[in-house]
């Protein structure tokens, strides 16, 4: 078979499974997981794809529920990332399930193109994206060292082909004071939710004077137990995100002293600890994007090569495009007005749109295999292209 047919028979595999990665990726939305808890995901995507003739390794990285599904034993090694985690109290409000279900859609509908041509295909699951940073975890044990490409594609309200993501790193923090009575002796206490709050008013003011790109913001997670104590005890969780490495190191200085000097005006103790996860700013491979775009709109999509909001946020797969050429596109499933990290999206991600996009992923990630492991020439101009922007 040509190319065309042996795309032609990805679009064919995909739509013959559609059921049953429908109902995986709705098994998977409606029994959401944290970050590495998700037992029952990686349990369900590993069996499907050893049922379907992968090789399956669990539990790889030391991570319970990472794991790696392979076929062929050739090269390239094209590597189809699925993320399955969910968003405390709002589930799969990024629509991880899809993640999941175009990974092993795809990987399974390449398998007549593997045994036609050569090449591997791997599907490499990865827990955590949220929080976590899995894909980090896993890129610095090594698991990525022998693969040649990878790509995912993620839910959004956009069809793009790339997607700009910042560099980012969270920052625990707590203020430690003395309690006392609010009303009969506050001049004995040490207010560690005050300390807390002038942080805040600080970060505040910080934000006038960072590059427009950079993003600071936090939660409160412990402010005291009552209003008539003053609080010995406050916690909180920030992140940081900034274009490129560089500037992230720079502001971590300036958001640290922001609780350094509350700490100092409020006599509470500081402790911090920086996130053990930093997710690297993404590299999209630009001739990897174009060979996906092509795909995606052979399906009667109409796909943008970047997302026109310039909207910014972080993922632990611009980890992995620090290492390999990699692609991160994305998939509308939901109307422009739909925030992400909303229930409103959570219900696009079990919707029939929701599964759409999912299936439309899985065909053009399985027609972009077919473009790699057809042509050598065109994995040497992305491995070429790679060496250029890592240069």
């Amino acid at each position: 078979m040509n190319v065309k047919e042996l795309k032609d028979s990805v679009v064919r595999e995909v739509e013959a499974r559609r059921h049953q990665l429908r109902d995986l990726s709705l098994k998977i939305h409606s029994t959401p997981e944290l970050g590495f808890q998700e037992v029952k995901a990686a349990a369900w995507l590993t069996q499907y794809l050893e049922e379907n003739g992968f090789s399956i390794e669990r539990g790889i990285c030391k991570l319970p529920t990472a794991f790696r599904g392979s076929y062929g034993q050739r090269k390239p090694v094209i590597a189809l990332l699925a993320e399955y985690d969910a968003l405390p109290k709002l589930g799969h409000a990024c629509g991880h399930n899809l993640i999941a279900g175009s990974a092993v859609g795809a990987a399974v509908a390449s398998k007549p193109v593997i045994d036609q041509l050569g090449g591997s295909v791997l599907v490499i699951g990865t827990p955590a994206e949220e929080r976590g940073g899995g894909k980090a975890i896993m890129a610095e044990r090594g698991v990525f060292n022998n693969v040649d490409i990878a790509m995912m594609v993620h839910p959004d309200v956009h069809d793009t082909a790339t997607t700009q993501a910042l560099a980012s790193i969270g920052l625990d923090v707590e203020f430690f004071g003395k309690a006392a009575h609010a009303a009969a002796n506050p001049e004995a206490g040490i207010n560690a939710l005050e300390a807390m709050l002038q942080s805040f008013a600080a970060i505040n003011s910080l934000r006038q004077h960072i590059k427009s790109t950079a993003r600071i913001h936090g939660i409160i997670t412990d402010g005291g137990e009552a209003a008539n104590i003053v609080p010995a005890h406050s916690a909180g969780h920030f992140t940081i995100r900034a274009e490129d490495n560089a500037y992230l190191d720079e502001l971590k200085e300036k958001v640290l002293n922001c609780f350094v000097g509350a700490a100092a005006a409020t006599g509470a103790r500081l402790e911090y600890q920086w996130g053990k996860g930093r997710y690297a700013p993404l590299r999209n491979n630009p001739t990897l994007a174009r060979l996906f775009r092509q795909n995606m709109q052979s399906l009667g999509r109409k796909v943008l090569l970047a997302d026109p909001t310039k909207a910014f946020g972080s993922t632990d797969m611009g980890n992995i495009s620090q290492l390999v050429p990699s692609i991160h596109p994305h998939v509308a499933i939901a109307p422009k007005e739909v925030a992400g990290h909303s229930p409103e999206f959570a219900a696009a991600a079990a919707s029939e749109t929701g599964i759409k996009g999912m299936l439309d992923s899985a065909k053009a990630l399985g027609m972009t295999v077919v473009d790699l492991v057809a042509s050598p020439e065109i994995v040497s101009q992305i491995k070429q292209e790679f060496g250029k922007i890592n240069d």
